[in-house]
């Protein structure tokens, strides 16, 4: 019986045993799988805020290249340095190296050029500055000035003699010029005024349509004056004999306290309003034009050939006294501003009988 009973305790002390190491092989078993899964939940988290942002990339970028989309834009100029600036630009956009592209239509006077801006037909224009200031008040704000591109380019010539050597010396004197209504009649009237004369009395004023038929008509007399725009006054004297530069017109102004503006780029407020990128663009590369000329002139004198129809020998002379720029922002309202009132101090109708508001003003 002892025997017996011995055996059976040592049945149930291995029995015992063998419980007691199954059940801690079985206990592990889940924290070794458990743990596991839980450090690869971590760590897919990380993976997946990587896929979010990838996604917004993508979608954000398109929201923006819309407004800078490259557009046809259509210029209209003058024959003559408001048009000679922007002889680089137009060259680029026939190369296919502009941003935009540019289609141009070169008339010789404004009131040819303006109807068509005022319909839509065109989406920007050179023109004389107060010129601008006029479409401003008749469209009700339909336009906005985006840069002055040229300063003074007014001459006074005279043929035979040298009598003339201060703007005192005009009093009676016949002035052959163009630009009745314009710049050059209101330019001419300030300094006349500044001077102690009027214009309509004490110089007799013989208008001319185009500047060729000024020259022409200096070329028929033995002695004469004349008031004329460059690059016509290099024109002019290659063509006439005896005809000298008698005064600069652009000197005279400065001499009287302020700056002679001749040109501006002007622009349709509508197209700037759909198309501002584009505008800013354009004002970049129309820039970038302008110091070519300037820095270039043999270069682009062949240009100023091909697109306005001055002889490139005739345009190279003439570029340096063009006095052509691209100003912008506040100097370009402050000097517009400044000239524009000058105008309306003088006549009223000179800018559309009111001075511009602020919005005149491309500031961008």
């Amino acid at each position: 019986m002892k025997k017996y009973m011995s055996l059976m305790l040592a049945l149930l002390m291995l029995a015992a045993l063998f419980t007691g190491c199954a059940k801690k092989a079985a206990e592990p078993a889940p924290v070794v799988t458990e743990a596991p899964k839980a450090e690869v939940k971590e760590e897919l988290k990380p993976t997946e805020a990587p896929k979010a942002e990838a996604t917004a990339e993508p979608t954000a970028e398109p929201t923006a290249e819309p407004t800078a989309e490259p557009v046809v834009m259509r210029l209209g100029s003058l024959k003559g340095p408001t048009t000679m600036g922007m002889v680089k630009l137009l060259s680029d956009s026939e190369a296919g190296l502009t941003a935009n592209t540019y289609e141009s239509t070169v008339a010789a006077a404004a009131d040819e050029l303006t109807p068509k801006l005022l319909k839509g037909e065109l989406d920007m224009l050179a023109l004389p500055v107060n010129a601008g200031s006029v479409l401003y008040n008749k469209s009700n704000g339909g336009v906005t000035l985006l840069a002055v591109n040229t300063l003074g380019v007014l001459y006074i010539l005279e043929k035979g003699g040298e009598t003339i050597q201060t703007v005192a010396d005009l009093k009676g004197k016949t002035i052959y010029a163009t630009g009745k209504g314009n710049t050059p009649e209101y330019a001419l009237a300030y300094l006349l005024a500044k001077n102690g004369l009027d214009i309509a009395t004490d110089v007799q004023m013989e208008w001319k349509s185009e500047a060729t038929e000024v020259v022409a008509q200096l070329s028929t007399v033995e002695t004469g004056v004349a008031m004329l725009p460059q690059p016509f006054v290099t024109v002019a004297k290659g063509k006439v004999e005896g005809l000298r530069v008698a005064l600069d017109m652009t000197r005279e102004w400065a001499a009287a306290g302020d700056t002679l503006i001749t040109g501006g780029l002007i622009v349709r407020t509508a197209f700037l309003e759909e198309h501002p990128e584009a505008v800013k663009t354009f004002l970049e590369e129309y820039a970038a034009s302008t110091a070519y000329v300037n820095e270039h002139p043999a270069e682009a004198a062949a240009l100023v050939e091909q697109y306005i129809g001055v002889k490139a020998a005739i345009a190279e002379k003439a570029i340096p006294a063009c006095n052509i720029v691209c100003v912008t922002g506040e100097e370009m309202k402050q000097a517009a501003g400044g000239y524009l009132k000058v105008l309306f101090d003088l006549n009223p109708k000179a800018v559309g009988g009111a001075l511009p508001a602020d919005d005149f003003y491309y500031m961008p």
